[in-house]
C-alpha cells in the first residue's frame, strides 16, 4: 500500500470515527434519559440541533452502507471501449473481446449465474479472465460452473491472480472448464482467417513474460493478460498492443470526487480502473465482479462490478483516437 493510499484510508477511518463516536454517545445518553424519565415520570428532553445533525449524518451513512452491501455488488455495468491499431488493417470487421476479473467466488453464487447470459449477449470472439477466482475452497464449484459456461460461448483464456497463486497453488482451478490457462505462453487465435495472439503470466511468475512474448510473430497484434496493472511498463517496452488487468477492484470502496481509497497496486491511483495508454500500449484495468475477503460485511461503493467489452479495430474504421495517458473513449 503506497503512502497516498495509507493517508486516504486513515482519513476515511477518521471520518467514520468522527461521525459515529458522537452518535453512540448520543444514543447512550438518550437511553439513560429514557430510563430516568420512566422512573420519575418526567418528559424526555428534545434533541438539540447538533444532536439532530449528528444523527442525520449517521442515518445517511448507514443507508449508504446498506446500498454498498445489498445493491451495488449485484448491479453489473457493461463497459464498451474501442482499441485502434494499424496491426489490424487486414481484418474486415472489429474483433470483440470480453474481459472479466476478480470473481472471488463464495459457496453461494452472487453474479456468477448471470454472467454467461450477459456476456453471450455481447457476441464476443474471445473471453478473458484476469485472475482471482475464489475466496474459499467451497467456492470452487461455483467458479468452475461459471467458467465452463463462458467457455461454451467463445474461446476463453485465463491467468492466475495473487489469491490463486498464493492460496490455491495446489488446486487446479480450471479443471473441466475448457478454459485455456496462460502462464508463460501465447496462444494464436484465428478469427475469420486472421490471427491475433493472446499471452499471459500468472501472478508471481512475472519472469515468464519474455518467454510468452517470444512466441508472438513480429508485427502480430498482441493481447497480454496479467492480474495486476503493475507489469504495464515492462509490457509497453515490449510493444504489447493491449494489456488486460484487474486486481484493483476499482478500489471496491470509492469516495466521491476522489475515487479508490485502496488499489493494492504499486502505482497507487495511477491505474485504478479503466482504459489507459502507456507509450503505444493500451491497458484496461477491470473493476472485477466479486469482493475480496472471507468475512462479511463485504461491500462495493461507487465501484460497480464490471464486464468490459473491447472492440479491436483498424484505424480507418473509427475516428482519430486521443493519445492522452488516460483515455476518454
Amino acid at each position: 500500500m503506497c503512502v497516498y493510499e495509507r493517508i486516504g484510508l486513515i482519513a476515511f477511518i477518521t471520518m467514520l470515527v468522527i461521525v459515529y463516536t458522537p452518535t453512540l454517545v448520543i444514543l447512550g445518553r438518550r437511553i439513560a434519559m429514557a430510563v430516568a424519565a420512566r422512573r420519575s415520570a418526567t418528559p424526555i428532553p428534545k434533541l438539540c440541533w447538533w444532536e439532530k445533525c449528528t444523527l442525520s449524518v449517521a442515518i445517511v451513512g448507514a443507508a449508504l452502507i446498506a446500498y454498498g452491501y445489498f445493491v451495488e455488488p449485484y448491479w453489473v455495468e457493461v463497459t464498451h471501449r474501442t482499441i485502434v491499431s494499424p496491426k489490424l488493417c487486414n481484418f474486415d470487421r472489429p474483433i470483440r473481446i470480453v474481459q472479466i476479473s476478480d470473481l472471488h467466488c463464495d459457496p453461494v453464487a452472487r453474479l456468477e449465474t448471470d454472467l454467461p447470459s450477459l456476456i453471450a449477449a455481447e457476441k464476443p470472439d474471445a473471453i478473458l479472465f484476469t485472475g482471482d477466482s475464489v475466496n474459499s475452497r467451497e467456492g470452487v464449484a461455483v467458479f468452475r460452473r461459471c467458467l465452463k459456461a463462458l467457455a461454451g460461448i467463445a474461446p476463453t483464456y485465463a491467468v492466475l491472480g495473487n489469491h490463486d497463486s498464493r492460496c490455491w497453488e495446489n488446486l487446479d482451478l480450471f479443471k473441466g472448464t475448457h478454459v485455456t490457462p496462460l502462464n508463460g505462453v501465447a496462444e494464436k487465435l484465428s478469427i475469420d482467417g486472421q490471427n491475433i495472439y493472446i499471452g499471459g503470466v500468472a501472478f508471481d511468475c512475472e519472469a515468464l513474460m519474455d518467454q510468452a512474448l517470444n512466441m508472438v510473430p513480429r508485427g502480430a497484434f498482441t493481447v497480454f493478460l496479467y492480474h495486476s496493472p503493475d507489469l504495464v511498463n515492462q509490457l509497453a517496452q515490449r510493444s504489447v498492443d493491449l494489456v488486460c488487468a484487474g486486481h484493483t477492484h476499482g478500489g471496491q470502496v470509492c469516495l466521491p470526487f476522489y475515487g479508490a481509497i485502496i488499489t493494492q497496486s504499486k502505482y497507487g491511483k495511477q491505474f485504478e480502473a479503466g482504459l489507459y495508454r502507456v507509450n503505444q500500449t493500451w491497458m484496461y484495468v477491470n473493476r472485477g465482479i466479486g469482493m475480496e475477503g472471507g468475512v462479511d460485511p463485504r461491500v462495493r461503493f461507487l465501484a460497480r462490478p464490471e464486464i468490459t467489452v473491447l472492440d479491436l479495430k483498424p484505424p480507418q474504421t473509427v475516428s482519430k483516437v486521443p493519445t492522452a495517458h488516460r483515455a476518454a473513449l
